[in-house]
């Protein structure tokens, strides 16, 4: 296996399909990437040679933000939104959508499993 920006990237894979498995990129970046270092998108990693992937760890590094410098800039942001209780902030901290999307019906990815609520009324027990 190849160790790439601390990710393990199987043998088996080719590298277009590869390098998106690195947080923050996608499949259109990993085509750049292969194009601007001439490496063939279709081969598989397996079949890179050291000094292939020595420029790959080496472009990586230099020149995109990934996996955890990524993640924490991220988290970065989002907590920056919620000190200055900005509305998308709020949204966030409450836990729900962000970006306009009804909540009414639907939204359950962000919101949790249903939570069914009651009439109010205890039941009266007979004895």
């Amino acid at each position: 296996m190849v160790r790439i920006a601390g990710v393990e990237i199987k043998d088996e894979k080719r590298l277009m399909f590869a390098l998106p498995k690195i947080y923050g990129i996608g499949k259109a970046l990993a085509e750049k990437i292969c194009r601007e270092l001439s490496i063939d998108p279709m081969k598989k990693t397996k079949e890179l040679t050291p000094e292939e992937i020595g420029k790959l760890e080496k472009y990586i590094n230099e020149n995109l933000k990934v996996e955890g410098e990524l993640r924490r800039e991220i988290q970065a942001n989002i907590r920056r939104l919620i000190d200055i209780q900005c509305y998308r902030g709020l949204r966030h901290l409450r836990k729900l959508p962000v970006w306009g999307q009804r909540t009414r019906t639907n939204a359950r990815t962000r919101k949790g499993p249903r939570k069914t609520v009651g009439s109010g009324k205890r039941k009266v027990s007979k004895k």
